[in-house]
């Protein structure tokens, strides 16, 4: 098992054309983005932005960073009890 100064934190990047801009409902599930997972947040939000960026001029395209860690490990985040 690697060390915690190893440890990934796996976090995906999605997107896709959203049906309005009040929630996060895609519009055609087919066609959700599947940008790729990354081993931590730093990498991730890099392909988040770079994802976002190419998609400025269209309000309804959005991005978003799933931190995969915290489903994989619900407990991970949870403060320890006093």
């Amino acid at each position: 098992m690697p060390d915690s100064a190893q440890q990934q934190l796996l976090h995906l990047v999605i997107g896709g054309e959203l049906t309005d801009l009040e929630h996060t409902t895609f519009k055609d599930l087919n066609q959700v983005e599947i940008v790729g997972v990354f081993p931590n947040y730093a990498t991730a939000y890099a392909a988040w932005k770079a994802k976002a960026q190419q998609t400025v001029d269209n309000a309804h395209m959005r991005y978003f960073v799933v931190h995969l860690h915290r489903l994989l490990d619900p407990g991970q985040d949870a403060k320890p009890a006093r």
